[in-house]
């Protein structure tokens, strides 16, 4: 079965983009095959695996089209065997636009993943969503079955969730009945702070058994990384970045979905 993640919040530099390449990477890395689809029009996320994402590049905004298949515009990630993305370009910008009048506009990620998963065997497909809570996230809360939340250890971390928690409810309502929320990761942490551990506390105690055990450092290191194109996990394997998503990523393979936190 493959699992299929979206990581969402609508909340910018929460470290999305860099949990879902590393948490790939980290899995790959493991022996599974993973899929990242970048839906987020900056294209961080495509950056970090290396791929070629220069305007005109086939890729998501294709797909959501009904241009392109997936199967045509995925890419192996050079520095990660078993680690595949889907690009996102600029051209992806236009599409919360040029999908409103579309028939069945919040299925055709969702769509588009069926037909690639009949035709090629992925254990994770991770979907990087964008820091809105528009169409292009609409369209991979649809097409997930778990939503892993990133938040940052930082003043304001929990303001906004109900937010993002009330759509992940109306999604399962209306479009997705098999959405939950699976997992939390604590992202940014400064153990030097008291802020930080207050906060990693108080989303323990909201989250429960949902938060991964493991929070990642905030890093010098992991925030360098894209601009090389690469994850932080070949970057500096050795780093405590590194360590803490590759830790990250094994619980995360172990964890089972529990019960959505759609209250």
């Amino acid at each position: 079965m493959t699992r299929v993640i979206t990581i969402a919040n609508q909340k910018g530099g929460v470290g999305k983009t860099t949990t879902a390449v590393n948490i790939a990477a980290a899995l790959a890395q493991n022996g599974k095959k993973c899929l990242v689809i970048d839906l987020d029009p900056q294209g961080n996320a495509t950056t970090a695996l290396g791929i070629e994402h220069r305007e005109g590049t086939p890729g998501v905004y294709e797909v959501l089209m009904g241009e392109k298949t997936l199967l045509e515009v995925i890419h192996p990630c050079a520095d990660v065997p078993g680690l595949w993305g889907a690009p996102a370009t600029i051209d992806l910008a236009g599409a919360e636009i040029e999908l409103v009048s579309q028939v069945a506009r919040e299925y055709r990620l969702s769509k588009a993943l069926e037909q690639l998963l009949t035709k090629e065997q992925f254990d994770y497909v991770i979907l990087d969503c964008p820091p809105s809570l528009g169409l292009l996230t609409l369209n991979g809360l649809v097409a997930a079955k778990e939503v892993l939340l990133p938040i940052q250890c930082e003043y304001y971390a929990l303001e906004g969730l109900s937010q993002l928690l009330k759509s992940v409810g109306m999604v399962t309502e209306h479009l997705n009945p098999k959405l939950t929320v699976s997992a939390v990761i604590l992202t940014m942490y400064d153990g030097r702070t008291r802020l930080a551990s207050q906060v990693a506390d108080e989303v323990r105690s909201h989250f429960g058994a949902t938060v991964i055990e493991t929070v990642i450092p905030r890093s010098v290191r992991v925030s360098e990384a894209p601009s090389y194109g690469q994850t932080v996990l070949t970057y500096d394997p050795t780093s405590p970045g590194a360590i803490a998503y590759r830790e990250a990523a094994e619980q995360l393979d172990a964890l089972e979905s529990h019960q959505p936190h759609n209250q």
